[in-house]
């Protein structure tokens, strides 16, 4: 068998060849640009409504920020700072203390200060003994009493 020949490839060729490409690409351009005209027609109120979500979403979004996004500044030094360092409670404890009179439980209030339940409830009894209280009412109410806590 003999191999074929190929007829050589000529510069008419290769205009005929891009002329055809691009006919297609504009043919299909334009399908493309139609299917779009019809689907925006058709669905014009669905863009309304994509569009006024969004801008919910962006107002929503803003509103969490500016209202919950930043953190309150720390709270000033309540209470009687005399009578903390007289009893020599911690800041640490201080901060199990306002837990208590929140109504915490000791795991609860480890969860919020990152500690052990075992350390809440080293200061829990540390702070008994400095309140002189048998229990967390009894000792809040001396805090309380002691201008301690607000």
């Amino acid at each position: 068998m003999q191999p074929m020949k190929r007829a050589p490839i000529t510069w008419d060729m290769i205009k005929r060849a891009g002329l055809y490409g691009l006919a297609l690409a504009a043919g299909t351009f334009v399908l493309q640009w139609l299917d779009y005209q019809r689907l925006a027609r058709t669905h014009v109120g669905d863009a309304y409504i994509a569009l006024i979500a969004i801008g919910f979403m962006g107002l929503g979004i803003y509103l969490g920020i500016r209202l919950f996004g930043t953190p309150a500044a720390a709270a000033p030094a309540e209470g009687n700072p005399q009578a903390q360092a007289t009893l020599g409670i911690s800041e640490r404890e201080l901060e199990v203390l306002r837990e208590l009179a929140a109504g915490r439980s000791n795991k609860e209030i480890a969860l919020r200060l990152n500690v052990s339940p075992n350390t809440v409830k080293t200061h829990v009894a540390r702070l008994f003994e400095k309140l002189g209280a048998k229990r967390r009412t009894d000792a809040i109410a001396r805090a309380r009493e002691l201008g301690i806590l607000g």
